[in-house]
């Protein structure tokens, strides 16, 4: 009666009994053991889960009791934990959002300062007393440089956000050659009154269409170069501290003493056993490659210099007598001589500096320009670009011109001797007095491509020395 009574009050109350309930409360005494005894709050969720409308198929006993088993019954996520995981997604992703914009933002701040610079000509009061256009992107394409490699003086990769940073604002500073163009023809075409025309076709300008290609694969050489050290069996450190592993070595000690002029410069260290020959066959390769593209930077910057025009400043400014401005035991060598030769008078002249030898490249330069000028005198005409169109007319014979071939080839044998040599002062007055913008950026490019191309065979040599020096204490 009592259960009966329990089945009425449950219809009173809207609830249908599972045959699985029913079968528990027939069998009170003994627990059937395919269905377990179900609490209320079970029992609700049983009804909600098998779902008593009566559209729905008639379920066997079996079933019901398996489905009513807490065994069986699927996991349910909460509404709080759905919530929480909806709320750190949507955090994450304006989180990730937020970082792109703040990107964005500093790019674009980046980009307005560029270009506000290229527009005042570095000159910040807006007063028109600013560089020209030329020399502002040719100091930008230099700082940009100095920032990138500036600190960067090992053989090991370029952190991925310099190397990003290199390549994109790059890509911004060249992309002016692309509208420095020049027409050419392409094909002729014949009208119908039969006159021949030529179809012209813009393309990059001359010197831009060769050097420009040329310059973007050194340096993409060198970025591989660079990068093809990522394991590497040397490491470094900084000049005048011992660090645990530099210490396995005396060579440590004998590279302080090499370096000791360049203090900033960290210092090499190799296993006690040197380098292995595939290390060394590695760093050789790196070196030969390196130094083609040395030599390539500067072949390209000393062709651009030669083209640019030479400024009116300079050329008032040289000396009246080229004997007087190399002094009278080269001149006296360079005129006497029957077979000039280069390198003999350098061997003469014991330069034991860079300094030196930069000075010596300055009056050598001068001397040069002043023979040309006094060849050219006849012809009363003494501008760069009037001189320039005479010297194919000058008499081969001439003193004059025959000192300044001499000189031409002293100075140039000077800068093979000396690669790391800093730019005259012609050059430095070129880049100043540059109106060219293809010219400025073929300039700096090609000269900062140089630059690196030196500092990484010269890293390249500093290691060769340290693990010749440890061979040899072995």
């Amino acid at each position: 009666m009592d259960n009966l009574s329990n089945t009425d009050e449950n219809y009173d109350l809207g609830y249908q009994p599972s045959p699985c309930s029913t079968e528990q409360n027939d069998q009170s005494t003994t627990e059937t053991p395919g269905c377990s005894t179900v609490s209320g709050s079970s029992f609700l969720y049983c009804r909600t889960y098998s779902g008593t409308s009566a559209f729905s198929e008639p379920v066997d006993d079996h079933n019901c009791c398996s489905e009513a088993s807490p065994s069986h019954w699927p996991a349910r996520k909460s509404g709080a934990h759905k919530l929480a995981v909806l709320t750190r997604q949507s955090k994450s992703n304006v989180d990730e959002k937020l970082d792109a914009l703040e990107s964005l933002d500093l790019e674009l701040e980046m980009m307005k300062e560029r270009f506000a610079k290229l527009l005042l000509g570095e000159d910040m009061s807006g007063s028109g007393k600013g560089v020209c256009t030329a020399v502002t992107i040719s100091n930008a394409i230099t700082n940009l440089y100095a920032t990138i490699f500036g600190q960067n003086l090992r053989l090991e990769p370029l952190n991925p956000e310099k190397k990003a940073l290199w390549k994109r604002e790059m890509d911004c500073l060249l992309s002016v050659c692309d509208y420095i163009v020049e027409f050419v023809p392409t094909k002729s075409q014949n009208l119908r009154n039969g006159i021949a025309v030529e179809i012209m076709e813009s393309r990059p300008r001359s010197d831009i269409y060769i050097n420009l290609p040329a310059l973007r694969k050194l340096d993409a050489m060198l970025i591989e170069i660079l990068d093809s050290f990522q394991d590497r069996e040397f490491w470094y450190a900084e000049q005048g501290c011992m660090s645990s592993n530099s210490t396995r070595t005396g060579s440590f000690r004998r590279v302080v003493q090499r370096n000791n002029e360049k203090w900033w410069v960290p210092v090499p260290c190799i296993p006690p056993n040197g380098l292995s020959e595939k290390a060394r066959k590695h760093l050789r390769h790196k070196r030969e490659c390196a130094t083609q593209i040395h030599k390539a930077a500067m072949s390209i910057n000393g062709s651009v210099l030669s083209e640019m025009e030479m400024p009116d400043s300079y050329m008032a400014s040289l000396p009246k007598s080229g004997k007087a401005s190399i002094g009278d035991a080269i001149y006296r060598f360079m005129y006497s001589a029957e077979k000039f030769s280069p390198e003999y008078l350098l061997d003469c002249l014991n330069i034991a500096s860079e300094h030196e030898a930069l000075e010596l490249a300055d009056r050598v330069e001068a001397s040069m320009y002043t023979w040309r000028r006094k060849a050219c005198m006849p012809h009363s005409k003494s501008s760069w670009s009037m001189m320039k169109d005479l010297m194919s007319d000058v008499d081969r014979s001439d003193k004059n011109h025959i000192l300044a071939e001499r000189a031409e080839s002293l100075l140039f044998a000077l800068k093979q001797r000396y690669p790391e040599l800093s730019q005259t002062s012609l050059d430095t007055c070129k880049i100043q007095y540059n109106r060219d913008m293809g010219q400025a950026i073929l300039e700096s490019y090609s000269r900062v491509l140089e630059g690196l191309a030196f500092n990484i065979v010269a890293w390249i040599d500093d290691v060769f020395f340290v693990d010749n020096a440890t061979r040899n204490t072995d």
